[in-house]
């Protein structure tokens, strides 16, 4: 079979959340009627790749997230996530001796003061899990310090909905079985993860956790109850004693330490929550590398990502344009580039900015039409190689539950791409497509009851990945089984006629 051309411009779509699986009552991908996007896969050459699980780098059975997708397509190798590094850590011992860590809980100890932490409490393995929780306690109950408050973020979007008593208990569990941790607060991660910059909600949290000021109840049950709006929206509660005073409040002396191993939702709430600390006696570490404004000293280091697409794009002095909503932005820059900010001379960056406040299930286009705007006027230049873009509605609105919201989502981006398809086809290029993850081909999950929840979470499924050429363009009737998205970037760059980089274990798919 033919090479593919040398030289020719493409466009790289990640449909997010784009996974694969038979047809089923949750499967809202098979139930969208999506002509465009199924005979893409029947036409040209087409494969499944890997994207969770040790193939990207994450812990066996772990699904895959966008953050991890994002940087294993562009690095064209598996990376080892926060959550393996810090697990590792874990079970070699070696976090119970990390010198951040033990140097501050013997300081609390000595003084009396108290661990704040804070984060996710669910095993979603996408921002954070809960187990990590124990394996903290305990080690602040080795090191003698009494008083630790547990500051609980609910979940109910990598897990179920509706499940966070579930998860709290076992933080009850966790506390009781190491002699130390009691619930201090809880808000729903709809508040404490907004990445909007919508700081009115960060705030709330804020003075909760901080001040205890806010929403308050007796315990957990008492806060749960009152959640018409699921897990997602919990208002940040302040549990309280039996005289309605807050249990505690983050004191001089005291240190916080976030346990979300993945940063980009949490580092609003922690910059917010430093900034509001800044006349205070308090020390603020995280259990991850953290890109927040604010220094803060992380317990775990984050794996070296460079050598991938954007450097291999830049050697060479290949122009590419990155878009996508805001939603994913960072995920086609900051992500694909290996976690480096750095602004290329090589790269353009468009963001698309929503005119009004997202209602997903209502509005499940989003602006994708103004994402495709975007594409074809990058592609009708000839001085850009590559267009990447994320085309963001079937996770992002698969992430409500909503399954015929997210049916329409699908046919949204399935309309889209054809419109991208078009455009390639009068501008001389192909188009690359590839999930990041799994998502809407599952809409529903057992309960720990095993009742049938909505689900709105990943999955670790393989993801599809298809190539439609350049008019004229010769390649391969198929694409090679047995791949993972660490190949995703040696593909692209053998369509641009350009080797993988030395850095990269990944194989061409062609």
């Amino acid at each position: 079979m033919s090479e593919a051309t040398p030289g020719t411009p493409g466009i790289l779509l990640v449909l997010d959340g784009w996974g694969h699986a038979e047809p089923g009552p949750g499967n809202a991908l098979a139930a969208a009627r999506t002509p465009v996007l199924d005979g893409i896969r029947a036409k040209h050459p087409a494969t499944l790749v890997e994207a969770s699980g040790e193939h990207v780098g994450l812990l066996p059975g772990t699904v895959g997230n966008s953050e991890i997708g994002h940087m294993v397509i562009g690095a064209g190798r598996p990376l080892d996530y926060d959550s393996v590094l810090v697990q590792r850590q874990i079970d070699t011992g070696v976090l119970r001796g990390n010198p951040r860590l033990t140097e501050t809980l013997d300081a609390l100890a000595a003084q009396g003061g108290a661990l704040h932490l804070i984060g996710l409490v669910s095993d979603g393995q996408i921002h954070a899990h809960v187990d990590h929780l124990h394996e903290l306690l305990s080690i602040a109950a080795a090191r003698g310090v009494r008083k630790v408050w547990v500051h609980a973020v609910t979940d109910g979007r990598d897990v179920a909905d509706r499940t966070a008593g579930h998860y709290l208990r076992r933080v009850e569990e966790f506390c009781a079985d190491t002699g130390v941790g009691r619930l201090a607060t809880v808000s729903g991660r709809g508040y404490a993860l907004d990445k909007s910059g919508d700081l009115e909600l960060t705030a709330k949290v804020t003075l909760a956790v901080a001040d205890g000021r806010g929403a308050r109840a007796r315990d957990h049950g008492q806060v749960l109850a009152g959640a018409g709006d699921g897990d997602v929206w919990v208002t940040p509660t302040v549990l309280t004693d039996a005289a309605g005073e807050p249990l505690t409040t983050v004191r001089d002396g005291d240190a916080v330490l976030f346990t979300n191993f993945r940063s980009d939702r949490i580092q609003q709430l922690a910059d917010d929550l430093v900034l509001h600390l800044a006349d205070s006696d308090v020390r603020v570490l995280s259990l991850t590398q953290y890109d927040t404004t604010a220094a803060i000293p992380a317990l775990v280091g984050r794996a070296d990502a460079s050598g991938g697409l954007a450097d291999q794009l830049e050697q060479a002095g290949l122009r590419s344009v990155r878009i996508a909503e805001q939603e994913k932005f960072e995920h086609v820059t900051y992500y694909l580039n290996g976690r480096d900010d750095r602004r290329r001379e090589v790269e353009e960056h468009v963001r698309i900015l929503a005119d009004e406040a997202p209602d997903y299930t209502a509005r499940p286009e989003m602006n994708l039409a103004l994402v495709t705007d975007a594409v074809a006027r990058a592609a009708g230049r000839d001085d850009v190689a590559l267009v990447v873009a994320n085309l963001a509605n079937i996770d992002v609105v698969g992430h409500t539950g909503d399954h015929d919201a997210t049916v329409r989502a699908a046919e949204h981006t399935d309309g889209q791409v054809d419109r991208i398809l078009t455009a390639a086809a009068a501008t001389g290029r192909w188009v690359l497509l590839v999930g990041d993850h799994g998502n809407a081909e599952r809409m529903s999950k057992p309960g720990p009851d095993g009742t049938p929840l909505a689900y709105g979470g990943h999955t670790t499924n393989p993801v599809p990945a298809a190539v439609v050429p350049a008019p004229g363009q010769l390649l391969p009737g198929t694409l090679r089984d047995g791949g993972s998205l660490a190949d995703i970037a040696p593909t692209v760059l053998a369509l641009l006629g350009r080797p993988a980089g030395p850095a990269m274990t990944g194989r061409s798919l062609l």
